[in-house]
């Protein structure tokens, strides 16, 4: 074993476990090995703050934030407290708690556009009890999803437009069109080959692109001429964007909106918003219309996760977490471009999105986007003791820590610039990571036996250990 693979000693042992007993050796697609080098962390043992230790005790600055989940930081202390005094009271009962009308108020204090939530546990809950609503409310079956927006749901009425759709029926996959983010054209196209048809368009506010020429508020003109509802998928943006959800940044009022991630800083928590009228459907009251099923989950309004919302929603309310990460993330923005720069790399290597939920395009020689340079990226910066599958900053993302990020960016740029010249291969250790839509699994990945040459090329840097 070389001395690079001996740092991910027990990772290594707990990879062969996992993948003999987790489909996938994860619970989460974006997880896998196979969405990052041979040269990384497996399993991550702990986090504090902006900073993880994986089982082998190398740390780490981190930038995933799980997900996107973590926007104060990991183990924040003032939302453990609170999830701490309410697990003295037990987490789930018979009949609802008085915490799920106080999560209910909190959540709706801050998304003044909704008029009702309903509590779930994850993004694809909250979105398919969208569109089952926005079905039922409509009388219709097609539902148009944006084709720029990489993740909706892990159900069939999403899953069966992408690559990775089998196990979808064909007759479920044709309920779901597409439209295109940024091309109002598209969306009227959409509108005029199902003309009468559609239920519901859902669509993210935003992720690198901002919405130009006043696109979100034509498709919900649109969207109401063709009596349509309007999904906003604001599980990214919504504690992120601002406090109120992009639906407050760029004044627009959707008929139904998800949110997710950030709104109980990792615990499982996210909410199917909206209008009265449409949200009562899943309600007792009415009598005018069929009742609908909807998001009826036994660990849905678990008092622990609401304690954990409940504490995060007020802490975005009072304190300045959304302007810090816009702060932060312009800082780590700034330092990395000019990193860029400075290696002359800038067709190659690309900062998107957000100061507030940055990303990053990795491009081979000639210009497209490669899953073997991005992976050399990562193996790079991971050895220089960071952990960014994207840039996402959070609460306690100081200006330490972005000053250490852009000298890890700065050498790892070095070696992808020789890379461009001499070729990646010559760099990257082992296979490169892969897209998660795919159709089929390569019949050379076998990630769990994986293990790298003993002799590998590049510049060996060892991650600082826990002290």
């Amino acid at each position: 074993m070389s001395e690079q693979s001996r740092r991910y000693e027990k990772s290594a042992r707990l990879r062969e476990r996992a993948h003999r007993l987790i489909p996938g050796g994860s619970h989460t697609y974006a997880k896998g090995d196979d969405q990052y080098p041979l040269l990384a962390p497996g399993f991550i043992a702990r986090g504090l703050g902006c900073h993880v230790w994986d089982v082998d005790g190398n740390r780490y600055i981190e930038y995933g934030m799980g997900n996107r989940a973590v926007g104060l930081g990991h183990a924040y202390p003032k939302v453990v407290q609170a999830v701490e005094r309410e697990l003295h009271d037990g987490c789930n009962f018979t009949r609802p708690a008085s915490i799920e009308v106080e999560a209910a108020e909190t959540f709706l204090s801050l998304i003044p556009t909704a008029e009702m939530v309903k509590f779930c546990k994850d993004g694809s809950d909250a979105t398919s009890g969208a569109v089952k609503l926005a079905r039922a409310y409509t009388g219709r079956d097609v539902v148009a999803c944006c084709a720029d927006h990489p993740f909706f749901s892990v159900d069939d009425w999403f899953i069966g437009t992408t690559e990775m759709n089998a196990g979808v029926p064909e007759v479920v996959s044709k309920l779901t069109v597409t439209f295109r983010y940024n091309d109002i054209a598209s969306v009227r196209e959409m509108f005029a080959k199902n003309r009468g048809k559609v239920a519901a368009v859902i669509l993210e506010a935003a992720r690198a692109d901002e919405p130009r020429d006043g696109f979100l508020h034509e498709v919900q003109r649109l969207c109401r001429e063709n009596g349509a509802l309007m999904i906003l998928d604001e599980m990214i943006t919504g504690f992120r964007w601002n406090a109120g959800g992009a639906q407050a940044e760029y004044g627009i009022e959707p008929d139904l909106s998800c949110f997710g991630k950030a709104m109980a800083n990792g615990f499982s928590v996210s909410a199917l918003a909206g209008k009265r009228q449409y949200m009562r459907l899943g309600g007792l009251d009415h009598t005018d219309r069929p009742r609908v099923f909807l998001l009826s989950t036994t660990h849905g309004a678990e008092t622990h996760a609401l304690a954990a919302a409940i504490a995060s929603m007020r802490i975005f309310q009072n304190e300045p977490v959304i302007e810090h990460l816009y702060r932060q993330g312009r800082k780590l923005k700034d330092g990395v471009e000019e990193a860029v720069r400075r290696h002359g790399v800038e067709d190659y290597f690309k900062i998107v999105g957000r100061p507030s939920c940055l990303a990053y395009a990795a491009l081979d020689q000639n210009r497209k986007p490669s899953q073997a340079h991005r992976s050399l990226f990562l193996q790079e910066t991971i050895a220089r003791g960071v952990l960014m599958p994207s840039l996402v900053v959070s609460y306690t993302h100081d200006d330490a820590a972005i000053a250490a990020t852009i000298e890890a960016i700065d050498g790892a740029l070095a070696v992808y610039a020789r890379a461009l010249d001499d070729g990646v291969e010559r760099h990257l250790v082992g296979r490169p990571s892969q897209v998660v839509y795919r159709r089929f699994n390569k019949k050379s990945e076998n990630p769990a036996s994986a293990e790298p040459p003993a002799e590998t090329p590049g510049e060996a840097f060892l991650p600082a250990k826990a002290s």
